[in-house]
């Protein structure tokens, strides 16, 4: 996080002068997979915040770019399907966002002091998925492939990657207070590359070839239901068709570095 701060401090000052702007956003993320079965609930919705460096055109289109750090998980405990319940998943993940964006002001900002605007662009971000085991310890679940990644029983079942691609979109509505600075509400979607953002994706596998390969802790938190005997090898424990998605929505504030002339 420290290289991504001083990476914005070096942009700013450069581009002092200028029509740039600094950009503060605090609010909340949430996330949409295999974990869930509604498209938002207040109980998925976990802190986050962003910064970012901004290029004000003082036209229709805008740059930025934006640091993100927000929190996401999900558990099948809060779903209303027995089936999901039964399963027993969980997933928490903090996830660190480095993106570069267009905005497209939708009216003249030099004519209006309130307009919506629409943004996409690209980025990466890191991730690292875990869970709370039955002792009540935080466990990484990547290293304890649960769905045979990284196996030589599973060849086709590749070990993911914690740093991925993504493509943020979204819309919002700007509010200026003064000439220098604005007020903001966002709502952004990211749209990824990867469906093991929960670590879970695809079906059962043997656990007594995850048990010799990775030991009973990864075969306690791959299946996970009570008192039902495993027999489900082969059979979903996720679904590979649906891509996960993370959601940040807030409020932001824009400030500008420096007045225009």
């Amino acid at each position: 996080m420290k290289r991504y701060v001083v990476f914005c401090l070096l942009i700013s000052n450069v581009c002092l002068g200028q029509n740039w702007a600094g950009e503060i956003m605090a609010g909340g993320a949430w996330y949409n997979g295999d974990l869930t079965q509604s498209l938002f609930s207040f109980k998925r919705v976990k802190p986050a915040a962003s910064v970012s460096v901004k290029y004000v055109s003082g036209d229709f289109l805008d740059f930025k770019i934006s640091f993100a750090v927000e929190k996401i998980g999900a558990k099948d405990a809060d779903n209303a399907s027995p089936f999901l319940r039964a399963r027993n998943l969980s997933f928490q993940t903090l996830i660190e966002e480095l993106s570069a964006s267009f905005e497209f002001n939708l009216f003249d900002p030099q004519v209006y002091n309130q307009y919506p605007y629409l943004f996409a662009g690209v980025g990466i971000f890191y991730f690292n998925p875990y869970t709370i085991d039955d002792n009540g310890q935080k466990t990484y679940l990547r290293p304890l492939s649960t769905e045979g990644e990284g196996l030589a029983a599973y060849p086709g079942r590749k070990m993911y990657s914690l740093v991925q691609p993504c493509i943020p979109f979204g819309f919002g509505f700007k509010t200026k207070l003064n000439k220098t600075s604005q007020l903001s509400f966002e709502f952004g979607c990211r749209f990824l590359f990867t469906d093991y953002l929960d670590d879970v994706s695809k079906t059962y596998i043997s656990l007594e070839a995850l048990d010799a390969s990775k030991g009973p802790e990864a075969v306690a938190l791959a299946y996970r239901k009570i008192g039902v005997p495993f027999s489900e090898e082969g059979f979903p424990r996720g679904n590979s068709k649906i891509r996960d998605y993370y959601f940040f929505s807030g409020l932001k504030y824009t400030f500008a570095f420096k007045a225009k002339k």
